[in-house]
């Protein structure tokens, strides 16, 4: 499909419908959710950039994947990545042994998990047996040879067994004294509708970004924000950890105080100077490891 046909309206309502999924790929490739979204961010500029650059599209969904793809490589690039010491030549004729319980294993598989396998695996069974893409569409999507693919999905396939077998030891994270208190201190607020109050501790040049929605920035712009929960009754905040950096968990008292949602904020002193707010991004939640601080 040539760029004339596949104009930009087709390519951000493809992006839209996309966005989980390259977001699942983004966020094992980084062994991060919140990362994950960082990447996605940067390939849906990428793809529109390229777009409007002229460049040509056959086949979208396999280009939107290699731009995904191409934009974790370069989130990555400072990790040193393993090469595989099979060589091609030794993989040509390992037949595709895809089944159910390697996609079963793979899909739940945690993100901590997959960052121990190497760059090219770990992106060699997230496009087969998470997302369910073809060899052939995975070598699109990567750029790699047809071997080269076989070989990465066959060691990370087995390294993830292996993983599978290992015991998942991960400390419980604690919030450090002045932590606790300014997060408690928001929430709590927050809870209580006391929203000039809520205004009263943010900075005058506040940024908040509402992922997969919009991106405010002062103090002026922010208040509409704030305006949008107070006229909403579906939220309940709670503290919490976001991949083991302390969070703040928006639960839904609708369906049975769901995770829904989860709040970064970023301050300077006792001041929020920024606000990174993922009630919009649920395949977000479902990618990410997150965790109640215990009252």
């Amino acid at each position: 499909m040539s760029t004339a046909k596949f104009d930009r309206s087709a390519l951000e309502s493809m992006l839209v419908g996309l966005r989980p999924k390259l977001h699942r790929y983004a966020a094992r490739m980084a062994g991060s959710a919140i990362e994950g979204e960082d990447i996605v961010q940067e390939a849906a500029v990428k793809a529109l950039a390229a777009h409007d650059g002229g460049a040509s599209v056959e086949r979208p969904e396999q280009w939107l994947f290699r731009i995904a793809h191409n934009a974790a490589q370069d989130h990555l690039r400072r990790r040193q990545r393993e090469r595989s010491r099979m060589t091609e030549a030794d993989m040509t004729g390992i037949e595709d042994l895809s089944a159910s319980a390697e996609a079963r294993l793979a899909a739940a598989t945690s993100l901590r998990s997959f960052m121990q396998l190497t760059l090219a695996h770990r992106s060699a069974v997230i496009l087969v047996d998470v997302l369910g893409l073809s060899l052939f569409e995975t070598c699109e999507a990567t750029g790699a040879t047809l071997a080269a693919t076989k070989a990465a999905l066959h060691r990370g396939r087995a390294e993830l067994k292996a993983l599978a077998a290992a015991p998942d030891e991960v400390p419980v994270p604690k919030l450090g004294p002045q932590e606790e208190r300014r997060l408690r201190r928001y929430v709590d607020l927050f809870n209580a509708r006391d929203f000039d109050a809520v205004r009263a501790l943010i900075a005058e040049d506040i940024q908040v970004d509402v992922v997969n929605r919009t991106r405010l920035q002062g103090k002026k712009e922010a208040s509409t924000y704030f305006g949008n929960y107070d006229r909403v009754g579906d939220w309940a905040l709670s503290l919490g950890f976001v991949e083991g950096r302390p969070a703040i968990l928006i639960r839904n008292p609708q369906a049975g105080d769901a995770v829904r949602g989860f709040v970064l904020i970023d301050w300077r002193g006792d001041q929020v100077a920024g606000i990174r707010d993922f009630r919009y991004a649920p395949y977000c939640v479902t990618e990410a490891d997150i965790r109640f601080v215990e009252d």
